[in-house]
């Protein structure tokens, strides 16, 4: 189903799509030499031993944990047509309809979201000296493993979604710079500060209460993406 025009999408996700992206595949790569450097008991390809890897893997890792909230609050709020919907889950039992790989689309999206949400808080909760030690049988070690699996698999179904349901125009919509008037970076500023200015104490209080009420769906998953990024800054502390 190739797009018949090119789609437009917002310079500012764009952006921190892009940023995100960029840090997750470095992450990914630095990650598996990590892995191969120290552990490699399945499926090592003998890269060459580098004892700084780990480092500039947590350097990645530390660039997608500052971007991905911002992105994440963007995607609720913004870009929620991208998630699921209310009707999605019923609209994935139509396979092979147009319906089902859009459906397919926000499905991949959406979980792409919680699986580097864990990778991240994962990643924090490990101790960077396990590795250097020889220490592989901590749980956290073998979560965060998983979890960067989970992320490669993830990142792979968000492409092929993405190429079945838009194709290429979709693709190369998100390394576009062009952008509209209402898009220009020199309104971003007021346009956070009317933001800030409307986060009042009701607005709060009416926020909590469709967390807690389960209410509505995507500020469920944003209290679940934000505590875990909260709680992966302060747990370490108790270490």
């Amino acid at each position: 189903m190739p797009a018949k025009s090119s789609p437009y999408q917002p310079l500012l996700l764009r952006i921190l799509h892009g940023l995100t992206g960029l840090s997750v595949v470095l992450a990914i790569l630095t990650a598996y030499w990590t892995y191969d450097t120290y552990d490699g008991r399945w499926l090592s390809i003998g890269l060459p031993a580098f004892k700084e890897i780990e480092g500039i893997h947590g350097t990645f890792g530390l660039y997608a944990l500052l971007i991905f909230p911002a992105f994440v609050i963007y995607a609720l709020r913004r870009g929620q047509q991208r998630l699921l919907q209310p009707d999605s889950l019923g609209k994935l039992t139509q396979v092979g309809r147009p319906v089902w790989w859009y459906s397919l689309h926000r499905l991949a999206n959406t979980v792409s979201i919680l699986a580097l949400t864990f990778a991240l808080f994962s990643g924090k909760m490990m101790d960077e000296t396990w590795l250097p030690r020889g220490e592989l049988n901590h749980a956290w070690y073998y979560a965060h493993l998983i979890s960067w699996v989970v992320m490669v698999f993830c990142i792979a179904l968000h492409l092929l979604m993405s190429a079945k349901v838009g194709g290429s125009p979709l693709l190369l919509s998100m390394l576009s710079w062009r952008f509209r008037a209402k898009d220009n970076p020199s309104l971003w500023r007021s346009h956070i500060s009317n933001w800030w200015s409307n986060i009042k104490p009701v607005s709060i209080q009416h926020w909590f209460s469709k967390v807690l009420s389960l209410s509505n769906g995507y500020r469920v998953l944003e209290a679940i993406v934000l505590g875990s990024i909260i709680a992966a800054w302060i747990i370490p502390l108790f270490k």
